[in-house]
């Protein structure tokens, strides 16, 4: 997956209802290019560089996996769909104004972009917001830290800050009721990367199965009868201690813990790779470890049609899964959806995503988390 960069962005606006122009933009940049990890309080400032009403402005930090002039560009579109009209002069009352000011540590120097921003320092309605919630990040170029730039800046306009907060769009999805909660679903139905996307989002420790690590896998997609019971058993004992290890140990600076699996996994792969003997061995074994395993607060279950799967499978390109049969994914699937509809007392949400891309489509991706928070 690709890893987020951090943006630093200023918005503010001077025409009509600035205070909903500030709120619409936000929950646009939210929708349309990332998470808003903060957002500061919003001052009321003079107009700078020409005459005309006090502009509202504020600062806010959003998490994006988009490349920086995607991002600009994105914030071009909402400054026009929020209905922004760039006139040729370079001051100007405007509806929102949305620029990039750091991007982390980079300079970046194009004919489009320039970051970071051309003279941020020498205005105080940028840094003083900016300074609420990065106090600490330096300017890649003049290697100083927001909070001296504001000290240092001459500029002696008077900033009043607004008595009203903007809300925050990420924390409509509420994720606090959970302590422990798992991402099950087929081979390929995408439960690692939502794991990862949630935890990287909503402050969660992670945990991910090593099956990666797991000698007898490529075995066994070679000649199943032969390694399926060393494969099944390598897996529980493997699933078994992590699980127990990763959730014995507290993170403080963790909200929640997401894995992307739950160890009953084990029994419903085991009953279809297994002889009927190999079975009953291995479910008497199951038993005893699952007894003393912490059980999620919430098991949510990716469902994917087969077909959809099997593209999957494809597109990630692991040589040893190649040759899964249409027939194995079947029987894995109904495994599952027999098992969690068994299963009275779990919190388990199934959410069928056959025709949604969460990782490419950020649309899909607040879709999928809505359907996991909601009740």
């Amino acid at each position: 997956m690709i890893k987020p960069q951090t943006f630093y962005i200023a918005l503010g606006s001077n025409k009509g209802d600035k205070f909903k122009n500030l709120q619409d933009a936000v929950d646009l940049i939210h929708a349309k290019a990332g998470n808003i990890r903060q957002i500061s309080k919003v001052y009321k400032s003079p107009a700078f560089g020409f005459e005309s009403d006090d502009f509202f402005n504020t600062c806010l930090v959003l998490e994006s996996c988009l490349e920086s002039q995607k991002l600009l560009d994105v914030l071009l579109n909402i400054e026009t769909d929020l209905g922004r009209v760039r006139r040729s002069k370079d001051y100007e009352a405007r509806v929102i104004d949305l620029d990039i000011v750091f991007v982390e540590e980079a300079v970046i120097e194009t004919k489009t972009l320039r970051i970071p921003h051309p003279e941020m320092e020498k205005r105080k309605f940028v840094l003083l917001p900016l300074n609420d919630i990065a106090p600490k990040v330096k300017h890649p170029k003049l290697h100083k830290e927001v909070s001296v730039l504001l000290a240092e800046c001459e500029d002696e306009s008077v900033l009043e800050p607004v008595n009203i907060w903007l809300k925050n769009p990420r924390k409509a999805f509420d994720f606090s009721k959970y302590n422990y909660m798992a991402v099950e679903g087929n081979i390929g139905a995408g439960k690692t990367s939502l794991a990862n996307k949630i935890a990287q989002d909503y402050n969660a420790k992670l945990i991910l199965e090593r099956f990666a690590d797991n000698p007898f896998l490529p075995k066994f997609y070679e000649d199943a009868a032969r390694y399926a019971f060393p494969l099944e058993m390598s897996f529980l004992a493997e699933r078994y201690q992590q699980i127990s290890d990763d959730l014995s140990q507290l993170d403080l600076f963790k909200d929640f813990i997401v894995s992307d699996y739950d160890v009953f996994k084990s029994l419903i792969f085991s009953k279809i790779t297994l002889h009927e003997d190999e079975f009953k061995l291995y479910r008497k074994l199951f038993y005893l470890m699952y007894k003393e395993i912490a059980k999620p607060d919430l098991y949510v279950y990716l469902y994917q049609n087969t077909e959809r799967l099997l593209e999957n499978i494809k597109k990630r390109g692991r040589d040893y899964e190649q040759d899964i049969e249409k027939d194995y994914l079947e029987k894995i699937n109904a495994g599952y959806l027999g098992f969690l509809k068994s299963q009275s007392d779990f919190n388990v949400k199934i959410i069928d995503i056959s025709e949604k891309d969460f990782i490419e489509n950020r649309a899909d991706y607040l879709w999928l988390l809505g359907e996991i928070c909601g009740e």
